[in-house]
């Protein structure tokens, strides 16, 4: 394979990728004396146009996204976003709209706000919402924010939060970031949080159980009304981190649920541009009790049109500047309002269907911890490949040779060389299929012949790394062979 090269290393003295004309008025050097020209970029590249348009274009070819295959990355909900979503947000409306523009000037874009707001309020039986935080962390820490406000309202805002040991990473971040000490509740044998565990923590010194449902394994929290009994009855307060939302959304609403607190993602749930650093958006519904400590402004709609209400006295205050990511928000109400009431039940319908259907498909031949049902996404490990010496990150890169995108790997932690994956509601039998023959083909590579797995990729542009020293000693530019 030809190693494509720095556009710094194509360059050559002398190349222009375009001409101007020349000056038919008299030059005078006076006149960009004092402009603040740039001349700190030494060597910057002289190339050609067809040069430049061969040398990214061929860069792109090599960049791997949902717009041409399969990415099943579990918790992550990496779906294809229709085309028609960005049309909308790309309408000059939208784009050239300032966020200091009066209220009366963008009357339409807080009707998309507030329209937004009670969607979602309609899809998870929450009382309110805020659609300020930028992604599902912020959403957490404007989550646990609004939980310790309420309890400092009622006197006390306690000192513990307890968090599952499946939970995402950030719920303990997020609820360290506001104050509390985190203690963690066992799974048990289905992959569902222990009753008796939870009873035993659940003590007045308890703020809040960080719950997601369906939890990183894939299965859902059957006992949910239980558990919020048992959190509600010492005084504590339910959040559910709704980054799996995908299986329920227009089946199950988590406000029937006893959740006081959720968080959503736009840019997974509701199909919006997912990764490489965002945007995102990471609304937050709360229940009656805490709507007074939402973040301001609020959006309010009266006779005379929409406005933006910073009149809150126990709100928790601004989270970030203006009012969220509303492009994401446009593309997400856009995908709502395409699909429809009908839509977005077979939405959690076909997850949960196209995640049993690999999973029925690949069981007994990759090791399944816990046999409880799954919903949209289902959990292997390594532990039948390990026998052979292959473990979960190279059955992760042989995938790369079939033109597949690995799945999340060795999460969650209570499943020692997980291989996570969740085909999500967009995927076709073909693709599934497709993605079942080359992990059954790497099962069966794994006990025949190893070191085909061990040493793979073998047709990728980048060779396997070491990725410990590729982290610690970044090399920018590679001089041997590929």
């Amino acid at each position: 394979m030809i190693r494509e090269p720095l556009i710094f290393e194509i360059s050559a003295k002398g190349k222009r990728a375009f001409g101007l004309p020349k000056l038919d008025v008299p030059e005078d050097e006076a006149l960009i004396k004092d402009f603040p020209l740039r001349d700190e970029i030494r060597g910057f590249p002289e190339v050609s146009e067809i040069e430049v348009v061969r040398h990214f274009t061929r860069l792109s070819q090599t960049n791997y996204c949902i717009d041409t295959t399969f990415y099943p990355l579990g918790s992550c909900t990496m779906k294809y976003n229709p085309k028609v979503n960005e049309k909308v947000a790309a309408l000059e409306s939208f784009l050239l709209s300032h966020p200091y523009a009066p209220e009366e000037l963008v009357q339409g874009n807080l009707e998309i706000l507030k329209t937004m707001e009670d969607f979602l309020v309609e899809i998870t039986g929450m009382d309110a919402f805020t659609l300020q935080p930028s992604a599902g962390a912020q959403g957490e820490l404007v989550g646990m924010m609004i939980i310790r406000a309420c309890l400092e309202q009622r006197g006390n805002p306690r000192q513990i939060v307890l968090i599952p040991d499946s939970a995402h990473g950030t719920n303990p971040s997020s609820a360290h970031t506001c104050g509390y000490r985190v203690e963690e509740i066992k799974s048990n044998e289905k992959g569902t949080i222990d009753l008796t565990s939870l009873d035993r923590a659940m003590t007045e010194k308890v703020a809040a159980l960080m719950i997601t449902n369906p939890n990183t394994l894939g299965v859902f929290e059957s006992d949910i009304l239980k558990i919020a009994e048992i959190v509600h009855a010492r005084g504590g307060l339910l959040y559910m981190d709704g980054a799996n939302l995908n299986a329920l959304v227009g089946r199950f609403r988590p406000g029937d649920m006893g959740i006081d607190v959720i968080h959503l993602n736009l840019h997974k749930t509701f199909s919006t541009p997912h990764g490489g650093g965002g945007p995102g958006a990471g609304p937050v519904g709360v229940k009656k009790e805490l709507s007074a400590h939402l973040p301001i402004p609020v959006v309010v709609k009266s006779e005379t049109g929409y406005a933006l209400n910073l009149d809150l006295p126990r709100t928790i205050g601004r989270v970030r500047s203006f009012y969220g990511n509303f492009l994401v928000i446009v593309k997400a109400l856009a995908y709502i309002l395409s699909l429809g009431p009908e839509g977005l039940k077979e939405i959690a319908e076909i997850s949960v269907l196209n995640s049993n259907y690999i999973r029925k498909s690949l069981e007994g031949i990759y090791h399944l911890k816990y046999d409880a049902p799954t919903l949209h996404e289902c959990v292997f490990s390594d532990k039948y490949q390990k026998e052979h010496g292959v473990q979960n990150i190279d059955i992760a890169k042989r995938l790369i040779d079939f033109g597949l995108h690995p799945p999340t790997m060795s999460f969650p932690l209570v499943v020692h060389g997980a291989l996570m994956i969740e085909p999500t509601e967009t995927e076709s039998k073909r693709d599934l299929d497709i993605f079942i023959g080359a992990m059954k083909k790497i099962a069966q590579e794994a006990a025949e012949t190893p070191a085909v797995v061990k040493t793979a990729p073998h047709a990728s542009y980048v060779r396997r790394l070491d990725e410990t020293s590729a982290a610690r000693n970044p090399i920018l530019r590679w001089e041997g062979e590929i």
